[in-house]
């Protein structure tokens, strides 16, 4: 393991799952919403973003977090482990609005500086729509590429902590 992409639904744990993951096997974590957004919550020109995550694909090892389909199949080209945490929609819903409230008016630790936590209704909406919407298509393109990756899928809480658990002997061995 020594490419691991990490996806999930927005308040799955994607950030704090890949600090405690590069913890443990001293990997380089790559937070993409710390790259994706500028000041003002500004997204970059298409290529520019796409040119940014070639970069860190070359990278011998990493360790990186987030969705963004648009440069979604060049990352699962690249990486040797997807670790999917695909949490039950009212964890992940719930995690949003704790982490609007707790960092409202501030910048999280794993965003550009400049981008002040706020509350979106439609990004709460966009959220609790994901297992509808959006993960149908995550499956799919997981499903492509299953015979080349390692794909580990944590659905709770539990599995999260499991799989570190579990992993700390077999990375210091």
């Amino acid at each position: 393991m020594k490419k691991v992409l990490v996806i999930g639904s927005c308040g799955s744990g994607k950030s704090v799952f890949s600090r405690q993951l590069g913890e443990v096997t001293g990997l380089p974590v790559v937070h993409l919403d710390r790259y994706f957004w500028s000041a003002g919550w500004t997204e970059p020109d298409r290529e520019v973003w796409r040119v940014q995550v070639e970069e860190f694909l070359k990278r011998d090892s990493w360790i990186i977090d987030g969705n963004y389909g648009a440069t979604m199949e060049m990352r699962l080209a690249h990486c040797d482990t997807v670790v999917f945490l695909d949490l039950p929609r009212h964890v992940c819903t719930w995690r949003v609005m704790k982490r609007t409230v707790t960092y409202r008016g501030r910048t999280r630790p794993d965003l550009a500086d400049g981008c002040p936590e706020k509350f979106d209704w439609s990004f709460i909406k966009w959220t609790w729509n994901y297992p509808t919407r959006s993960r149908p298509h995550v499956l799919e393109r997981l499903s492509r590429v299953a015979d080349k990756v390692n794909i580990v899928t944590l659905s709770t809480h539990r599995d999260v902590e499991t799989y570190l658990r579990t992993l700390r002997p077999s990375v210091l061995a």
